[in-house]
């Protein structure tokens, strides 16, 4: 089993500690295009119109300027660094240590600067997102859809694969439809469902936490995925089709 994470765009940075080690990354063939990434980030993130660049606020001018420094600044596990609604249903720090070997192995986090990181790869916080365009790189998703194909096809090879991502994230890497399955995450009030945002963020972190603690086998197949999250929720499974993969829909009362 994957499961597959976007970042989370406020991150946490390491407050001591060395660099990254580009050596100790998983996936070290994409290091020569998260080099190219970097380079781009460093210098749009220096450039007077940055902030418009990056299409952030002024608020975030501090992690702005941390991008041009982020081949020096500390480095630490992708579990510490993303926060926020998902990582915390998530919860990793409570995890028990066979359970962070499990989260080690199955996660993977798509990431606009580093195309896409275990759970255990050491890296600084930074500011980036996947819609962002960088000169001499192009918009990141396609940038990174062409380099993660083989890689990450590759990894995938024999799991059931649990999508997680948002739209913009899943951009970068469509798995094989027969083996994945799309979260979605819908409140229902009298008979009427709708999409929702925070707590879509918030339940793919707690399925994902509940995947990694619960006993037995992982799931190997969409019908033992929908058997799983049926432990915790309402939930349903729509058949994907050659092109389209499976989804995995988890109803919450309204």
């Amino acid at each position: 089993m994957l499961i597959l994470l976007p970042p989370s765009e406020g991150k946490t940075p390491a407050l001591r500690g060395p660099a990254v080690d580009w050596t100790d990354l998983g996936f070290p063939e994409l290091n020569p295009y998260r080099a190219k990434v970097l380079d781009a980030l460093g210098t749009v993130s220096a450039h007077q119109d940055a902030l418009a660049l990056l299409g952030v606020g002024a608020s975030l001018r501090d992690d702005v300027e941390r991008n041009t420094r982020l081949h020096a600044e500390p480095a630490a596990p992708a579990h510490s660094i993303y926060s926020g609604v998902l990582y915390d249903a998530l919860g990793y720090r409570t995890l028990t240590p066979a359970q962070r070997r499990k989260a080690d192995e199955s996660v993977l986090v798509i990431s606009a600067l580093w195309g896409a990181l275990r759970f255990g790869d050491s890296v600084p916080a930074y500011r980036l997102s996947m819609g962002t365009s960088l000169p001499d790189v192009g918009k990141l998703a396609p940038f990174w859809k062409a380099q993660l194909s083989d890689t990450l096809g590759a990894a995938a090879q024999g799991h059931l694969v649990v999508d997680c991502r948002s739209s913009t994230y899943a951009a970068a890497w469509a798995p094989p439809p027969e083996q994945t399955v799309s979260v979605n995450v819908f409140t229902e009030s009298a008979g009427v469902r709708k999409v929702v945002s925070h707590f879509a963020k918030h339940t793919r972190g707690e399925l994902a936490r509940h995947l990694l603690v619960r006993r037995g086998k992982a799931p190997a197949t969409p019908s033992d995925l929908l058997k799983a999250a049926r432990e915790q929720w309402e939930a349903e499974l729509v058949p994907g089709t050659p092109r389209k993969p499976h989804a995995l829909n988890i109803i919450l009362p309204g």
